[in-house]
């Protein structure tokens, strides 16, 4: 696997331990009176790059296995070391950190696109569950088996 950017963007930086990436810009919306990324915003921009992972990934090979399993988030972490403003074009990192019985952390690394600069990291717990209820589930067969495969090395 390699470096994948959206369509139509050309350069990818390489980050290590990273296979794929994704970019996208500020737009006016997401900043606040102090004319910065608003906080909780970091949150949207790791789930839409994750959504871009897993399209990426080949998941959806995997067919009604993959579509039918269900994960919650269980746990989140931020650390924001220096803030995105106004039309930077942010390139998103993303990679499974870890498998274990019933979840995966999944990583993100928002780096400035131009300067390369690491703006944010996010880690996120998500647990496998049984039924909407919630209960962990055991992460098991040829889903488990491909999350393996992509996660860092």
């Amino acid at each position: 696997m390699t470096i994948a950017a959206r369509p139509g963007i050309a350069r990818a930086m390489i980050r290590s331990g990273f296979q794929f990436s994704t970019r996208f810009k500020v737009r006016y919306a997401e900043i606040d009176g102090q004319r910065i990324v608003f906080n909780s915003r970091y949150l949207e921009y790791a789930d839409y790059a994750v959504g871009e992972f897993w399209e990426w990934s080949g998941m959806d090979d995997l067919g009604t296995a993959w579509t039918s399993a269900e994960f919650h988030v269980r746990h989140t972490e931020i650390d924001y070391l220096k803030p995105f403003a106004m039309g930077d074009e942010i390139e998103a990192f993303v990679r499974i950190e870890r498998v274990g019985t019933t979840s995966l952390t999944q990583r993100f690394e928002l780096c400035h696109a131009a300067t390369g600069d690491l703006h944010c990291v996010i880690e996120i717990v998500i647990v496998h569950v049984a039924d909407l209820g919630g209960r962990p589930a055991p992460i098991t067969g040829e889903v488990r088996a491909a999350l393996e495969r992509l996660t860092a090395r």
